[in-house]
Formats: structure tokens, C-alpha cells, sequence
């Protein structure tokens, strides 16, 4: 690494040269980015709810994913202007090219379409295509036909239009959070830095670890499926970690100039030790989000493919660009100071020592608080529950949110439905018996098929068509019911229908939103010991390597465990009790199952990345012979300003998602910060210093056979 260093400061301009050129590049692929990635994302492919849904669309055109409602301003739905506006509405539909399966309340008469005060009458159809399809394809529709007139109002609800909502609201989100996010970290920069040439550094690195990262996402979006929510991750970890990299370099940089090094030698000093650390880091936060991969839905897996490519391309430059640089300023890096600008030219901080010092001399007094804190903040997660997206995420002022509230309101309940699918043929004495014993049981309204619509095993008056839900060689069984969505309730219901032995020689298939929810959960389940499993591994296996103990591996994951079990919990407290819902204008619902999942990656390995950032200074100083409790002490004097200024910034730049209008994002951003501010104070400022001065000695042990391992293959300075 040193080398390396000084290598790049010998041929500093073809560096900065190279990457001005592959900077422009990146840019102009990266803005193509946009174009290539898709909505949705959020089920398994291979669930039975999503090959329910397959099969459905195949045979039966497809259940209705675009809701059009249509309220009379002063009248009734009978009315005959609201008639008029109705069939004009359901005949303009029907002659769309990518729309099928439209049934009109003014065409069918249904009462379950009209709602209970006679003011609303509704309009379903199936937009073809998949999520991204179906999404574009709506948002043309709802332009065309959700126009507001004379007698009535007309609102676009639905699964296609939700993802229209959701995918404009995320634009707008990203652009409020980066408002947010940008001027106060500059701001911050400055403070930090003390100069203005050096706070600009950071902005360098992290505006090519973006765009580098647009335009990998563009190649990727050109081959694979991958998730339009990647974009808000990929600016808010390349902004933080293009920052934190950067504090590290342009610190240990000013360190090696204050001690009257040469330019060049103190590049060469600074690549071969906070370089090192800043590829170790990289490496552990790639192999925590890489856990990502084993989970089938493309929501999640995009999130890897931009992580992964975020902290690369972060580090890549960081280590190419940063030195070239540094290089190229010299001492010029300390230009456009501020008046503060003494503190921040890499000495110790007298705080973070006096700190240590203190927190050592009396170690019960500070962990026991400390660790009281996280249990305390944990305990929310006794009633936990899980959820998948839907229009609860969105505002109540967007339409398809207000569709939603209207169809669970206003229409005797019925919103919520399930559907099941058989294949085969099957005589109409089968599919009476069956229709029979679905409609029994609880929970369920009705239940409409081929062979009749049924309540409670009693045949009753039609909803529609009957002929619409049969096929020679499949059948469709739509299930009503009164239960709310998403509730455990609903999720024993989907498991009592699959329960439920279909007619002789059929296959069948449940689908349905709350079907997706049990597949999902299932699925999740399933892989997270394996994803967890990769992340522990990984994290052990790195760190071991970084430090030559098999302690501090240990120590690491511990408290990581205590940081995200308190994050957990207070975004259970928020998001899911709905404690700040008014401040943040969301409504509690339960926490977003694939979201979670992500927090738990990106929060895990941003606090190893600040573990490798703290623990290599303390073992270069042990390994010099300084003792361990004045190893700590000088480690965090050196250190702790730089891992508390970057925390701080990261956790700004995540903290503008929660003005966000997408309650699962701000529940990413704010859980994210949170883990990352809870990790610099109460684990790196109490927690680790008590563990290493009560452990003294045994912090470095390591079995001999794997130290033999350690001295072939780890990577140390010299």
C-alpha cells in the first residue's frame, strides 16, 4: 500500500486525468440510469401467490390492478349523469390496446361495486404487462381518464396506480432529501475540515462514487431486473461513504504534514495505513450487503447490486482519486481556513482521551447505563409484526391512498380478497362444493365462481358474471372478506383456504395481497438464517484477518447485535406504534418485511465500517508496544473526532429520507441514522473502551493454529 501510495504520487496528473475522463463517461452512461430500472420487485417469483397471479392473468385476463372511482359531487351513482360519466368511462377503457377485464358497476349492476351510501360506483380493470409495465401504462390511463367533472370526481386507485403514486413520491423524496442532506453537510464539512479547499475533497470522492454507480446500474438495468429505489441508496451511501473515506485520508494526511513529512511521503504513510483501512472497511461493508443476494425478489437484490458497487466504486476512489489529489495540493490542502480550523489538523482531541480515561477508570459506572439504554430501547420488539407494501405507505392526500381508505370504508368492507385459481377440469358439482366450503369459512363474506356466488355454504345473488370465473381447463374462486388486510387474521385465512383439499384431479393456487404477505414472510424466513449466516461469517472472517484476533471478530458482531436490536425496537416504537406519526405525516402500519431486512444490511456494515475505522488505530499502536489502555486512549483521542464527524454526516444524508412521503423510506433513513449515531456514542465511546480495558491481554488472543494463518495471509502494514 505504501508503494502503492507513492506510485500514485509520482503520476498524480495521469491519475486525475484518467479519472476526469472515466468521471465524464460515468456520467453519461449513469443519466440512462433512470430509464432502465423498474417499480415493484417486492414478491418471489417463485411463490405460489405470484404463479396464482400468473395463471390468473393466462386464463382469466388478470385481476383488477387499476380502480377507477367515481364519486357524484351531489347526487347519487344512479343518477343519470354519473350513469353517463360511468359507461363512457368503462367503453373507453375497453377499447385500450393493454387493457383487459373491465367491469363497471353502470354495466353489471353489482351492489358489491356501488358503495353502501349510493354516492361512489366503481370501474376495475387489469392493465397488462409486469409491475414496471403496468405502472408506465397507468400512469398514461390515469392522465386520460381520472378527470374531475361537472357531476362527478374521479380517483385512480389500485395496485398499478399505488405504484405510480409510490414511484412519483419516491422522485420527489429523493430530491427533498438531497435538498436537505447536501447544504447542511457542506456546512458540516467546513466545520470538520476547517478549510474550505479540504471540505471540498469529500464532495469530489463521493460525486464520482455516484455517478460511477449510476453507470454500473444502467449496465445492470440493461440485462437484469433491478429495483428504481436502488437510486435513493446508491446517493445516500455514496455521499456518506465518499465522506467518511475522505475524513480518514485528508486526517491522517495533515498528521503526517504536521509532523514535517514531504508531500509525497506523507501520501505514501497515509495510502499504507487509512488505506488499508478504508479497503478493509470497504470489503466488510460489500460482504454485509452482499447477504442481500440470497433473497429472490429483485427489490432486494437491487439493493446488493447498488451497494456493493457504491462502496467499490466509494473506495476505488478514495484510493486512486483522494491521493492524486492530496498530491497535487500538498500543503495548499489546508487553504480557505476557518477561525476553528486549528482542531482539525490531525492532533489528538483531548475530549475523546478524556473520554477513554474516564470511561476505563470506572467501567461499571458507564457500560451498565449504557447497555440498560439499548435493552430499554429494544423492548418494543416483543410485538413486532411484519407487512409488505401497499398504499398505506403513501400520504393520505394521493389518490390511490384515498381510493384504498374508501374501498375498506365504504364498501361493506370487502376490499380485501383472495384469490384462488385450479387447473384442470372439473365437473360443476365440484366447483360448488368447493365455492360451498371456502364460503364457510371464517372471515370469508362471499365467495364467487363458475358455479354461483355462495355466503356461508348458501347460494346467493351473483356478483357478476359467473361464466367469466370458468375456463375448460381452469377456474377461478374469488374470496371476500371482512378481515382487515395484512392482519394475522387475514394471513390465518390465506392458510385455512390452502388448508381447504381442492376438487378432485385440480391443482390450485391462492394469490391475493395477503397471500403475497405469507409467501413473502415465508421466503424471508426461510433465507434470512442463510443471508445472517454469510454476514457472520464474513464479518468474523475479515475482521480476524484485519486484526489477528478471534476476540475482537467476536466483541464486533456483539455489539452489533445491541445497535440494531435498539434501532429495531425504536422504529417498531415510531413506525409500527405510530408514536411520531404526526410529526412525520405517515399512518402506523406494521414494518415493511423487505425493508427491514435491508436496514439490518446497510446498518450492520456502516457500524463495521466505523469498527475497522477505531480498532486499526488501537492495534497500531499495541502492536508498536504501547499498552492496551493507553492504546485505547490515543486511539480514540486520533480517531474518534474523525469516526463522530463522519457518523454525524453519514447520518445526515440518511436522516433527510425521513422527509420523505413514503413511510418505508423514512423508516429506512431514520433507522439507518439512528444505528449509526447509536454505534459512534454508546458503543465507541463507552462500550468498546470498557471491553478492551476489562479484557486487557486477552484482546489480541488468538490459537496458535490460527495465528500461523494469520501470519501467511493477513494483510498487515509493514
Amino acid at each position: 500500500m505504501y508503494r502503492y501510495g507513492m506510485f500514485v504520487h509520482r503520476h498524480a496528473r495521469v491519475f486525475l486525468v484518467l479519472a476526469a475522463l472515466l468521471l465524464g463517461a460515468s456520467v453519461a452512461l449513469g443519466i440512462g440510469a433512470f430509464g432502465k430500472l423498474k417499480g415493484g420487485g417486492f414478491t418471489d417469483p417463485d411463490a405460489e401467490s405470484t404463479k396464482a397471479e400468473q395463471v390468473a392473468t393466462a386464463e382469466f385476463g388478470g385481476q383488477a390492478n387499476l380502480i377507477f372511482l367515481v364519486h357524484a359531487r351531489s347526487d347519487t351513482a344512479d343518477s343519470a349523469a354519473v350513469v353517463q360519466v360511468g359507461r363512457q368511462l368503462a367503453g373507453g377503457l375497453a377499447q385500450e390496446k393493454y387493457v383487459d377485464n373491465v367491469v363497471s358497476y353502470w354495466t353489471t349492476k353489482a351492489s358489491a361495486l356501488r358503495s353502501t351510501d349510493g354516492a361512489d360506483g366503481l370501474v376495475l380493470a387489469h392493465v397488462a404487462g409486469d409491475d414496471d409495465q403496468s405502472s408506465t401504462r397507468a400512469k398514461t390511463l390515469i392522465a386520460r381518464y381520472a378527470v374531475d367533472g361537472a357531476a362527478v370526481t374521479v380517483k385512480a386507485g389500485g395496485r398499478a396506480a399505488a405504484s405510480v403514486d409510490i414511484n412519483d413520491q419516491v422522485t420527489t423524496s429523493l430530491i427533498r432529501a438531497e435538498s436537505i442532506a447536501v447544504p447542511i453537510t457542506t456546512l458540516l464539512l467546513i466545520w470538520v475540515f476547517g478549510s474550505l479547499v479540504a471540505a471540498a475533497l469529500p464532495l469530489v470522492v463521493a460525486s464520482v462514487a455516484i455517478m460511477g454507480t449510476f453507470a454500473e446500474l444502467f449496465v445492470l438495468g440493461s440485462v437484469t431486473d433491478v429495483s428504481v429505489f436502488a437510486i435513493n441508496l446508491t446517493t445516500a451511501l455514496g455521499l456518506g461513504l465518499g465522506i467518511d473515506y475522505s475524513l480518514l485520508l485528508v486526517s491522517r494526511f495533515r498528521e503526517h504534514l504536521a509532523e514535517g513529512d514531504p508531500v509525497g511521503e506523507a501520501v505514501g504513510r497515509t495510502v499504507a495505513t487509512a488505506g488499508r483501512t478504508i479497503l478493509f472497511a470497504a470489503v466488510t461493508v460489500a460482504s454485509a450487503l452482499a447477504a442481500l443476494l440470497v433473497f429472490p425478489q429483485y427489490f432486494l437484490r437491487s439493493f446488493a447490486y447498488a451497494g456493493i458497487g457504491v462502496v467499490a466504486v466509494s473506495a476505488l476512489s478514495a484510493l486512486v482519486v483522494m491521493p492524486a489529489l492530496l498530491s497535487a495540493l500538498g500543503a495548499r490542502v489546508n487553504r480557505g481556513k476557518v477561525p476553528w480550523s486549528a482542531a482539525a489538523l490531525g492532533g489528538e482531541s483531548r475530549f475523546w482521551r478524556r473520554t477513554a480515561t474516564a470511561v476505563m477508570r470506572r467501567p461499571a459506572l458507564f457500560a451498565i447505563p449504557a447497555v440498560l439504554v439499548f435493552a430499554f430501547l429494544a423492548a418494543p420488539l416483543t410485538h413486532l409484526a411484519f407487512g409488505t407494501p401497499d398504499q398505506g405507505v403513501l400520504p393520505k392526500n394521493t389518490a390511490s391512498r384515498q381510493v384504498s381508505d374508501r374501498l375498506a370504508a365504504g364498501f361493506g368492507g370487502q376490499a380485501d380478497q383472495i384469490t384462488v385459481v385450479t387447473t384442470g377440469s372439473v365437473p360443476k358439482a365440484g366447483l360448488t362444493a368447493y365455492a360451498k366450503e371456502l364460503s364457510t369459512l371464517p372471515g370469508v363474506v362471499r365467495v364467487d365462481s363458475g358455479a354461483g356466488s355462495f355466503r356461508s355454504g348458501t347460494a346467493t345473488a351473483p356478483a357478476g358474471d359467473p361464466s367469466a370465473l370458468t375456463r375448460p381447463e381452469a377456474h377461478e374462486f374469488v374470496v371476500s372478506t371482512s378481515l382487515v388486510g395484512k392482519s394475522s387474521a387475514a394471513q390465518d385465512l390465506v392458510r385455512a383456504v390452502r388448508a381447504v383439499a381442492p376438487p378432485a384431479g385440480a391443482d390450485r393456487l391462492v394469490g391475493g395481497a395477503d397471500a403475497e404477505l405469507v409467501d413473502t414472510s415465508h421466503t424471508i424466513g426461510r433465507l434470512l438464517p442463510v443471508g445472517l449466516a454469510l454476514v457472520v461469517a464474513t464479518s468474523f472472517l475479515l475482521l480476524f484477518l484485519f486484526t489477528g484476533s478471534v476476540v475482537q471478530p467476536l466483541r464486533a458482531l456483539l455489539f452489533n447485535a445491541l445497535t440494531l436490536s435498539a434501532t429495531l425496537g425504536a422504529l417498531v416504537w415510531i413506525f409500527q406504534d405510530g408514536h411520531l406519526a404526526s410529526v412525520l405525516s405517515f399512518t402506523p402500519r406494521p414494518m415493511d418485511m423487505s425493508m427491514t431486512v435491508l436496514f439490518f444490511c446497510i446498518a450492520f456494515g456502516l457500524s463495521m465500517d466505523y469498527e475497522v475505522f477505531l480498532i486499526s488505530r488501537i492495534k497500531e499502536l499495541h502492536d508498536h508496544g504501547v499498552p492496551t489502555t493507553e492504546a485505547v486512549s490515543s486511539g480514540l483521542a486520533r480517531t474518534g473526532r474523525i469516526v463522530t464527524a463522519a457518523a454525524t454526516l453519514l447520518a445526515v444524508s440518511l436522516f433527510g429520507f425521513g422527509a420523505s412521503t413514503v413511510s418505508f423510506l423514512q423508516m429506512f433513513g431514520i433507522g439507518s441514522g439512528l444505528a449509526i449515531l447509536f454505534d459512534a456514542t454508546l458503543i465507541r465511546a463507552v462500550l468498546m473502551p470498557v471491553f478492551l480495558r476489562v479484557a486487557g491481554a486477552a484482546n489480541w488472543y488468538c490459537p496458535r493454529p490460527l495465528r500461523r494463518i494469520y501470519a501467511r495471509v493477513a494483510v498487515a502494514e509493514a
